[in-house]
């Protein structure tokens, strides 16, 4: 059975870090790139981070470049989202989905998409 989960959200202060994990269960997830997505309220969801298949390759969007960090673990069949010094403006659902290569910091076709896990940077 296919699927994709997101987990490692919460409530932070503005400053603070979250480590996002994306778990798949039914496919490798080393076969794939993988993007990291997020939509805040009344927004457009948007491209973060995109990581390459071979994992050797990353992008990330000018507004978090700097801040965060995306990565695969093989072993654990997971990629991970290292997120520091988190804005009010993160505040989002956080997104991963498996595409066939990254664009840039953004997947240009989705395979599979996780349901999502919230984000909420405010004092």
């Amino acid at each position: 059975q296919v699927q994709l989960v997101e987990s490692g959200g919460g409530l932070v202060q503005p400053g603070g870090s979250l480590r996002l994990s994306c778990a798949a269960s039914g496919f490798t997830l080393d076969y794939y790139a993988i993007g990291w997505f997020r939509q805040a309220p009344g927004k457009e969801r948007e491209g973060v981070s995109c990581i390459s298949r071979s994992g050797g390759i990353t992008y990330y969007a000018d507004s978090v470049k700097g801040r965060f960090t995306i990565s695969r673990d093989n072993a654990k069949n997971t990629v991970d989202l290292q997120m520091n010094s988190l804005k009010p403006e993160d505040t989002a659902v956080y997104y991963c989905a498996a595409g066939d290569y990254c664009s840039g910091y953004t997947l240009p076709r989705l395979i599979y998409w996780g349901q999502g896990t919230q984000v909420t940077a405010f004092s």
